[in-house]
């Protein structure tokens, strides 16, 4: 068994991950520990975050005191939900957060059903629960785990060949080719995306770009790839690679086939309906580009905007991690095109009330609850008291780890919390 344990500030997004997967049929509430109870069982984010909200007012220096554990059994392991949460309470005994409040949510939207805890990592008191030793302290615990309930210990079986790491492209370290074959021999088979743009999208995550070439092969004319790795700033740095470098699965013919196969797949999926609602949330709820990314970055999306020389915003695209899938703002809806983005940022113009331009400044305290689903209860909350992070990932380094034993959105939020630069408590 495998545990796994995140911190963070944000309370809210890490309820909102968990709770979606029970809205959508794809988890449930095992149980909770010193949590505020409801009649009918149901809980909005809201709710469970009351259960936390005395012990972070006891304490406002923790900046990072929420946790986000999960634990993960092999997926032979035959673990009920008795069993799930038994390993739950022995495992926050013995690493010192048995007498915290904590809910424990099973996800069983992958072939490898596990659970995750929410916790707080300060006391009643307000006192920070030590952390010394304890990742040490964590597989020992596992081990003991384990042997007590007769599970498959971890790395008991090797990586398949198959299993990939994915990180973007660092030109400096060298080695460029093999890192850029590394990530685009291998994309296409977790990502989803229709067009040659969205595919571009995709890989400036990597510091990757593609651009079509024209070349005169036996006195005719054929049209290639050409790839070309970018620096930080997503200018193109280096030699280019030709895609015949990297194999048929990198040409034109491969890529072109994939984006037919993923039209007839993603017409009428669940994913579209659940990223609108999302963009659409953020959008009224922000009234910036810096603040409308942060917000989508909470729920596992990266935005990638696309502007011309003076700064016109003509491209808009949105990578949803949880899906794994890749849409252009107009795909989604009128709505969400470019030029409803480059309005409201670029002229401050809204156009759901074109005759106050001001619309968006500020957030009514006095909207109605129930114009807003309870998983973007964290929003209004996040925005009106300024908890919105400034420095959330635009750059996914570490994010995109991918293996056959690993919940990829898991591994996403873990390393995201992980590679934030720690600040002084």
């Amino acid at each position: 068994m495998i545990a796994k344990i995140g911190r963070t500030s944000n309370l809210y997004g890490v309820l909102a991950y968990n709770n979606v997967k029970v809205e959508r049929d794809n988890g449930k509430i095992l149980t909770g520990n010193k949590m505020i109870e409801t009649l009918s069982g149901h809980y909005t984010v809201a709710q469970l975050a009351a259960s936390f909200e005395p012990y972070l007012i006891a304490n406002r220096n923790t900046e990072k005191h929420t946790l986000h554990i999960s634990l993960n059994p092999d997926p032979n392991d035959q673990v009920s939900d008795d069993q799930f949460i038994q390993l739950a309470q022995e495992y926050m005994n013995e690493m010192g957060y048995g007498e915290q409040p904590y809910v424990i949510f099973k996800h069983t939207d992958i072939d490898r059903t596990h659970i995750h805890i929410v916790s707080v990592c300060v006391d009643e008191e307000g006192k920070k629960i030590s952390d010394k030793f304890e990742k040490r302290r964590s597989m020992e615990v596992c081990r003991e785990l384990e042997r007590k309930y007769g599970l498959m210990p971890a790395g008991a079986k090797k990586l398949e060949k198959n299993e990939k790491n994915f990180q973007p492209v660092d030109y400096k370290s060298g080695n460029v080719k093999d890192q850029i074959a590394s990530v685009i021999k291998h994309l296409p088979r977790y990502y989803q995306f229709q067009t040659f743009g969205q595919y571009n999208a995709l890989l400036s995550l990597f510091n990757i770009s593609v651009e079509k070439v024209e070349s005169e092969l036996h006195k005719k004319m054929h049209l290639g790839l050409m790839y070309f790795p970018l620096d930080k700033n997503g200018e193109r740095i280096g030699h280019p690679f030709k895609a015949s470098l990297f194999g048929k699965s990198t040409e034109l013919n491969a890529l072109e086939s994939h984006f037919i196969k993923c039209k007839k797949s993603l017409t009428g999926i669940e994913a579209k309906d659940t990223v609108k609602v999302i963009v659409d949330h953020a959008l009224k709820y922000t009234n910036n580009e810096k603040d409308f990314k942060s917000v989508l970055i909470h729920q596992g999306i990266n935005t990638i905007v696309r502007r011309n020389a003076t700064g016109r915003l003509y491209g808009i695209t949105f990578i949803d991690h949880n899906s794994k899938t890749v849409w252009n703002g107009s795909g989604l809806g009128k709505d969400f095109s470019a030029s409803i983005f480059n309005d409201l940022w670029n002229n401050n113009i809204n156009h759901e009330n074109i005759e106050s331009a001001q619309h968006h400044t500020t957030i009514s305290h006095n909207k109605e609850k129930e114009n807003l689903h309870y998983l973007f209860d964290f929003l209004d909350v996040a925005i009106i008291s300024g908890h919105l992070e400034n420095n959330l990932f635009e750059d996914v380094s570490g994010l995109l780890t991918f293996t056959n034993e690993e919940d990829y959105q898991e591994k996403e939020f873990a390393n995201q919390m992980k590679n934030r630069k720690k600040r002084k408590r």
